[in-house]
């Protein structure tokens, strides 16, 4: 089986885009997931680190800053975010620099 890349099911996924150390822990800019139905961000999170396993991209994730769409998240408890199929979610980790 191929990698589902989303291109034919666009309405049917979700994609993650990577930004810098995050870019970096995933090896890669962005994934694309299979979404048959609404996620949590929680939800969408653990399929991440299913798919980049390990201590860099967990740490890297738990200080991200998260936008879904072009709406950022907060505070808010990512068990209660809704993420719809079609949504890109993006982490952004801290940069520096100024």
């Amino acid at each position: 089986m191929g990698v589902d890349t989303g291109r034919d099911h666009e309405g049917e996924t979700v994609t993650v885009r990577y930004w810098a150390g995050a870019r970096a822990a995933a090896g890669t800019a962005e994934d694309v997931f299979d979404a048959a139905g609404e996620l949590t961000l929680a939800e969408v999170v653990e399929r991440v680190l299913e798919r980049h396993p390990g201590d860099q991209m967990a740490r890297t994730v738990a200080v991200c800053s998260v936008l879904l769409g072009d709406q950022p998240v907060r505070s808010q408890d990512p068990a209660s975010v809704v993420v719809r199929p079609g949504a890109v979610v993006e982490l952004l980790p801290p940069f520096a620099g100024g």
